[in-house]
């Protein structure tokens, strides 16, 4: 499983050479803006605006493809329901089926809405290194205690990826995952036999254990991190001596007329959406 977002935080492209601080104002105030339409005859400048940021970011099709594979099952399977329940204009009837315009109306809505605000999320994530992020979200008013909770979740979910990858490996080798074999002969050919894997109560049961030391193992290791921090002096206030400035060095300047330029472009473009909303 590739849990990495700035995999390609390397490249050189507009959006990657825009300052951090100000790519995480502008990208999230279009991202809202974004979130606060309800008319879908913006959904074709919205999906316009979105892939105008994608393709100056020089990120590949296929990590967005990647990223929005998971999350469009889970929207697929809320939205399918939309056009044959909400509404009352009916387009096509068969029986008690009925597909209604304003089903259709919000699936196109909720669709759009949902491909731009990930698509643009990702863009502001992929684009610089997850650690700038951090940094430029505290720059700009983030509480301490935040911005160590989320280094730290980020930089968890590896262990526990890394726990199941060795865990589900290890019964694989010692044989979990055959069960069964019931051997199925087709009509008229007895020599041919088909497999079909069944899974038995003693693989369930060792499934559920799997996940119950994987929960358990996760929870002792966060606990020994935390124990390891507090020794380490984490929480407590510095000394008049420390430099905080070794750990966590200057952000970049904020006032190179790239960086402007692109800031305000997207505040107008933000702006713009917003006051179509209103219009409409």
């Amino acid at each position: 499983m590739n849990l990495k977002i700035d995999q390609y935080a390397h490249l050189d492209s507009l959006i990657h050479r825009w300052n951090p601080r100000l790519k995480l104002i502008g990208l999230t105030t279009l991202i809202f803006a974004f979130a606060s339409t309800e008319s879908l005859k913006i959904a074709v400048p919205m999906v316009m605006v979105t892939g105008g940021f994608f393709w100056l970011s020089n990120l590949p099709l296929k990590f967005l493809r990647h990223r929005l594979h998971y999350p469009g099952y889970l929207l697929l399977g809320i939205v399918a329901l939309l056009p044959w329940l909400l509404g009352e204009t009916v387009l096509w009837q068969w029986g008690f089926l009925s597909l209604r315009l304003e089903g259709l109306v919000a699936v196109g809505l909720i669709a759009s809405r949902f491909l731009c605000i990930l698509t643009l999320a990702l863009v502001l994530l992929g684009t610089m290194p997850f650690l700038t992020t951090v940094k430029a979200m505290r720059s700009l008013g983030l509480p301490s205690l935040l911005a160590d909770m989320t280094l730290l979740s980020y930089r968890y979910l590896y262990e526990v990826t890394d726990n199941l990858t060795t865990m589900r490996r290890a019964m694989k080798l010692r044989g979990f995952g055959q069960g069964h074999r019931h051997h199925h002969s087709s009509s008229g050919h007895s020599s041919r036999r088909r497999f079909a894997f069944v899974p038995d109560s003693h693989e369930l049961n060792r499934l559920a254990s799997l996940t119950g030391s994987l929960f358990i193992r996760s929870y002792e290791q966060a606990e020994h991190i935390y124990k390891a921090m507090r020794l380490r002096g984490y929480g407590r206030s510095p000394s008049p001596q420390f430099n905080a400035a070794h750990l966590c060095p200057p952000a970049p300047p904020l006032s190179t007329r790239h960086d402007r330029v692109l800031l305000v472009a997207t505040l107008a473009i933000a702006l713009l959406f917003i006051l179509a909303k209103w219009l409409l």
